[in-house]
């Protein structure tokens, strides 16, 4: 047997020993009604004896049953209520926003819009780059990698074999690794692409502060570096198409006012598991859909953090890297739209990489992001308020599409309506959900997630799910960074696994014996065992409710997700 099942078996039975004596010290139990001394034990008697408890007939358990309803009715459930009231409301600012970004996104599938049509794009001169080589513009590209074991060859590599002449171009790796048995491999794999001719900086820091824009800092500060009109920049697990320099340069090299070429994500191993196909449906809506509707309409999305290309001068003009928050990507993006620099999203071009294959590094990836944003949200509001190169309808959408709802409300709504407020509810007959606001507007926003991508109709359940139990750690990310609590500017890196494995060169890092805490997410089974609690009491007192069914479904996905199940069975994928 797994320790995490023992750890979840364990705890399940805490839960349900908490729930009892909580059910007893407020009367809803009563076990003050003994069974008669000396008397035999019958079937009947032991019936009447547990339906005597239950329903509490004793003068005292209907006393506190009476003040329990009377404080139920008068101060727990108008509480609730307004919280309820708030939830729809934030429901609806939600349920808006995805349905313009899904209009805008089949708008612009329908009538085939391209970049093209609004910025201009043409190949450079001389289709022969050799012979043509004056015509192309110094580009660095930059790697920053930290103990990347698994995928450092394939990043390096894919940059070096760009399309560009070599003179022209120049392959920066940012290694802040820790481990020296790594730092010493990085550093072999560039001398090797150097003695191939390629134009290769091995570089390195004494300190990791910054963390990732530390390191983008610290390389800007080279002297080739300063001489590059552009910079590519690719996290290590990211393998560009050998085109992708002739494909996203020409878009800044014809228009100056253009700052940033963002390409989108493809991934090697999203048919791995089932936790891998549920992402790849957040990546696709985040890309087809919010970066899309974007770029056509206000040319401003966030910059991804990768597989993009930068004007030099745009970075330096708005300030360059800064590590105030753990979204160093989207804070140039910010910085450099109010200096007036538009961007432009390339969705045909598609950069290679990896998705997380386990749920703890998920979860840590969705934690630095979701904190990141609220917490630049908290630092730069002013800022988009009194900027004066921003028009105001571009600054409304900056404050409310882009950082209010996105990154505060949409995780907030979700957690409180679905993962509390709707358990809780069960037991409390005087509350009202507004049946629009707890069954219409999940549907909408699940058809309008789903409209782009309709390959994934069978995964759209588990998806519902599995995004149920991730707004608990964003909505806590979100609260992290926006009121900056203890952790809000951690930053975890995400560990990959890579393709390459197999290369007798690189042998694997032994394996640790993982504790139980390592193995076991705790917080994922008590919100389990509190839903099964709460569906099983709907189930046997339903009342005018009959939400049971899918709070047994959805406790399972935390149930299982807090045993860190990510579905990798055949019969999964």
């Amino acid at each position: 047997m797994e320790a995490g099942e023992i750890g979840g078996a364990l705890l399940f039975f805490l839960a349900a020993a908490a729930a009892v004596a909580a059910a007893v010290s407020v009367g809803a139990v009563d076990f003050s009604r003994p069974l008669a001394a000396g008397a035999p034990l019958g079937f009947r008697q032991a019936v009447s004896w547990l339906i005597g408890v239950l329903d509490g007939t004793s003068s005292a358990a209907a006393d506190v049953y009476g003040a329990w309803v009377a404080v139920r009715a008068g101060v727990i459930a108008p509480v609730l209520q307004v919280t309820v009231w708030a939830c729809m409301v934030m429901s609806v600012m939600l349920v808006v926003e995805a349905v313009y970004n899904s209009v805008v996104s089949l708008g612009v599938k329908a009538i085939g819009w391209r970049p093209e049509w609004r910025f201009k794009w043409e190949p450079l001169d001389g289709a022969d780059e050799e012979k043509g080589r004056t015509h192309y513009p110094l580009v660095l590209v930059q790697i920053p990698m930290y103990n990347e074991l698994e995928v450092y060859k394939l990043s390096i590599a894919a940059a070096c074999e760009l399309q560009w002449p070599k003179d022209r171009i120049v392959v920066q790796v940012l290694d802040d690794s820790t481990d020296p048995f790594i730092k010493n491999l990085v550093e072999l794999e560039c001398e090797n692409w150097a003695n191939k001719g390629v134009n290769i900086k091995y570089a390195t820091r004494t300190n990791r502060k910054g963390f990732k824009a530390g390191a983008l800092k610290k390389g800007m500060e080279c002297d080739y570096a300063r001489q590059s009109e552009y910079i590519a920049i690719f996290d290590a697990d990211f393998q560009p198409e050998p085109d992708f320099l002739l494909r996203t340069v020409p878009f800044l090299v014809h228009n100056p006012e253009v700052a940033l070429v963002q390409a989108r994500w493809s991934f090697v191993n999203d048919t791995a598991s089932l936790l891998t196909r549920v992402q790849k449906m957040f990546f696709d809506y985040h890309f087809k859909v919010e970066q899309e509707a974007g770029s056509a309409t206000f040319a401003f999305f966030s910059f991804n953090g990768t597989a993009g290309v930068w004007r030099s001068v745009a970075i330096k003009e708005a300030g360059g890297w800064k590590d105030r928050t753990t979204v160093e990507d989207m804070d140039l993006a910010v910085r450099a739209t109010l200096k007036g620099w538009k961007f432009v999203y390339v969705g045909d071009v598609r950069v290679k990489s990896e998705l997380p294959s386990t749920y703890k590094a998920y979860c840590r990836q969705q934690f630095r992001w979701s904190s990141g944003g609220a917490h630049l949200f908290r630092k730069m509001a002013k800022d988009v308020l009194v900027a004066k190169d921003v028009s105001l309808l571009k600054k409304s959408y900056m404050l409310y599409s882009f950082f209010l709802v996105r990154r505060v409300i949409a995780p907030t709504a979700a957690c409180i309506l679905y993962n509390i407020i709707l358990p809780v509810s069960v037991t409390i007959p005087e509350l009202y959900l507004p049946v629009w606001g707890v069954a219409y507007i999940p549907t909408v926003l699940t058809i309008v997630t789903a409209i782009r991508h309709p390959k994934n109709l069978h995964i759209m359940p588990f998806w519902i799910l599995f995004e149920s139990v991730m707004t608990v750690r964003r909505m806590r990310a979100a609260l992290t960074g926006l009121l900056e609590l203890e952790g809000f500017n951690q930053w975890f890196v995400t560990k990959k696994v890579g393709n390459d494995l197999e290369d007798s060169e690189v042998p694997l890092l032994q394996k640790t014996r993982k504790r139980l805490r390592d193995r076991v997410n705790f917080p994922e089974i008590g919100f389990s065992v509190f839903l099964f609690l709460c569906a099983s009491y709907n189930l046997a007192f339903h009342g005018t409710t009959s939400y049971y069914i899918y709070l047994y479904l959805q406790g399972l996905a935390f149930l299982l997700l807090g045993l860190n199940f990510t579905g990798t069975c055949s019969c999964c994928q």
